[in-house]
Protein backbone atom coordinates (compact mmCIF):
# COMPACT_ATOMS: atom_id res chain seq x y z
CA UNK A 1 0.00 0.00 0.00
CA UNK A 2 1.27 3.44 -0.54
CA UNK A 3 1.48 6.27 1.06
CA UNK A 4 -1.85 8.18 -0.28
CA UNK A 5 -3.81 4.95 0.36
CA UNK A 6 -2.99 4.97 3.81
CA UNK A 7 -3.80 8.63 4.47
CA UNK A 8 -7.10 8.02 2.55
CA UNK A 9 -8.24 5.02 4.83
CA UNK A 10 -6.33 6.88 7.96
CA UNK A 11 -8.98 10.31 7.04
CA UNK A 12 -12.11 7.75 6.40
CA UNK A 13 -11.80 6.30 9.74
CA UNK A 14 -11.46 9.27 11.53
CA UNK A 15 -14.11 10.57 9.70
CA UNK A 16 -16.59 7.83 11.17
CA UNK A 17 -15.01 7.89 14.33
CA UNK A 18 -15.82 11.44 14.70
CA UNK A 19 -19.26 10.71 13.86
CA UNK A 20 -19.76 8.34 15.87
CA UNK A 21 -19.05 10.65 18.56
CA UNK A 22 -21.06 12.86 17.81
CA UNK A 23 -24.39 10.76 17.44
CA UNK A 24 -23.41 9.67 20.87
CA UNK A 25 -23.06 13.14 22.55
CA UNK A 26 -26.77 13.69 20.52
CA UNK A 27 -28.28 10.46 22.60
CA UNK A 28 -26.43 11.19 25.27
CA UNK A 29 -27.91 14.25 25.97
CA UNK A 30 -31.48 13.49 24.77
CA UNK A 31 -31.38 10.51 27.00
CA UNK A 32 -30.16 12.80 29.79
CA UNK A 33 -33.01 15.12 28.82
CA UNK A 34 -35.50 12.25 29.44
CA UNK A 35 -34.30 11.35 32.26
CA UNK A 36 -34.98 14.63 34.13
CA UNK A 37 -37.84 14.54 33.06
CA UNK A 38 -38.86 11.53 34.13
CA UNK A 39 -37.75 12.54 37.61
CA UNK A 40 -39.39 15.39 37.63
CA UNK A 41 -42.84 13.60 37.06
CA UNK A 42 -41.41 10.74 39.82
CA UNK A 43 -40.96 14.15 42.17
CA UNK A 44 -44.42 15.85 40.90
CA UNK A 45 -46.52 12.34 41.34
CA UNK A 46 -44.67 12.02 44.88
CA UNK A 47 -46.06 15.41 46.13
CA UNK A 48 -49.31 14.51 44.97
CA UNK A 49 -49.80 11.46 46.76
CA UNK A 50 -48.45 13.59 49.92
CA UNK A 51 -51.06 16.44 49.59
CA UNK A 52 -54.54 14.73 48.01
CA UNK A 53 -56.26 11.53 49.36
CA UNK A 54 -57.21 8.64 47.17
CA UNK A 55 -60.75 9.90 46.00
CA UNK A 56 -58.93 13.57 45.27
CA UNK A 57 -56.35 11.98 43.40
CA UNK A 58 -58.96 9.84 41.57
CA UNK A 59 -61.00 13.14 40.41
CA UNK A 60 -58.15 15.13 39.72
CA UNK A 61 -57.23 12.11 36.80
CA UNK A 62 -60.53 11.90 35.90
CA UNK A 63 -59.98 15.71 35.10
CA UNK A 64 -56.77 15.12 33.24
CA UNK A 65 -58.14 12.79 30.86
CA UNK A 66 -61.51 15.01 30.19
CA UNK A 67 -59.90 18.29 30.04
CA UNK A 68 -56.27 17.92 30.21
CA UNK A 69 -55.62 21.97 30.37
CA UNK A 70 -57.42 22.47 33.24
CA UNK A 71 -56.66 19.74 34.85
CA UNK A 72 -52.47 20.61 34.71
CA UNK A 73 -54.04 23.98 35.86
CA UNK A 74 -55.44 22.70 38.70
CA UNK A 75 -52.47 20.20 39.60
CA UNK A 76 -49.96 22.98 39.41
CA UNK A 77 -52.06 24.91 41.44
CA UNK A 78 -51.80 22.26 43.92
CA UNK A 79 -47.93 21.84 43.58
CA UNK A 80 -47.45 25.47 44.53
CA UNK A 81 -49.75 25.58 47.24
CA UNK A 82 -47.96 22.75 48.03
CA UNK A 83 -44.54 23.96 47.62
CA UNK A 84 -45.37 27.75 49.52
CA UNK A 85 -46.69 25.55 52.38
CA UNK A 86 -50.25 26.28 52.27
CA UNK A 87 -51.61 22.60 52.66
CA UNK A 88 -51.62 21.36 56.25
CA UNK A 89 -53.36 18.53 56.11
CA UNK A 90 -54.50 16.07 52.88
CA UNK A 91 -56.94 17.45 50.71
CA UNK A 92 -59.76 15.53 49.97
CA UNK A 93 -62.59 15.32 47.64
CA UNK A 94 -65.14 18.40 48.66
CA UNK A 95 -61.58 20.35 48.90
CA UNK A 96 -60.13 19.70 45.52
CA UNK A 97 -63.94 20.35 44.47
CA UNK A 98 -63.64 23.92 45.93
CA UNK A 99 -60.47 24.10 44.29
CA UNK A 100 -61.92 23.61 40.84
CA UNK A 101 -64.99 26.04 41.30
CA UNK A 102 -62.32 28.71 42.11
CA UNK A 103 -60.48 27.65 39.20
CA UNK A 104 -63.57 27.88 36.70
CA UNK A 105 -64.71 31.01 38.34
CA UNK A 106 -61.29 32.47 37.17
CA UNK A 107 -61.06 31.31 33.52
CA UNK A 108 -63.99 32.60 31.34
CA UNK A 109 -66.00 30.44 30.03
CA UNK A 110 -66.80 30.16 26.33
CA UNK A 111 -70.13 29.78 24.98
CA UNK A 112 -70.89 27.21 22.86
CA UNK A 113 -73.76 26.97 20.38
CA UNK A 114 -75.33 24.73 17.86
CA UNK A 115 -76.91 26.66 14.41
CA UNK A 116 -79.21 24.34 12.75
CA UNK A 117 -80.34 25.29 9.36
CA UNK A 118 -83.65 23.99 8.89
CA UNK A 119 -83.71 25.05 5.24
CA UNK A 120 -81.01 22.83 4.34
CA UNK A 121 -82.59 20.06 6.36
CA UNK A 122 -86.03 20.59 4.49
CA UNK A 123 -84.38 20.39 1.12
CA UNK A 124 -82.66 17.22 1.03
CA UNK A 125 -83.02 15.32 -1.52
CA UNK A 126 -83.43 12.12 0.10
CA UNK A 127 -86.84 12.27 1.08
CA UNK A 128 -88.08 12.56 -2.74
CA UNK A 129 -87.36 9.06 -3.18
CA UNK A 130 -90.78 8.40 -1.53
Amino acid sequence: MGDAELEEIRRRRLAQLQSQFKGGEGESKQKAQEEQLRAQEEVKNSILSQVLDQSARARLNTLMLGKPEKGKLVENMILRMAQMGQIGSKIGEKELIGILESVNQQIPQSKTSVKFDRRRAALDSDDEDF
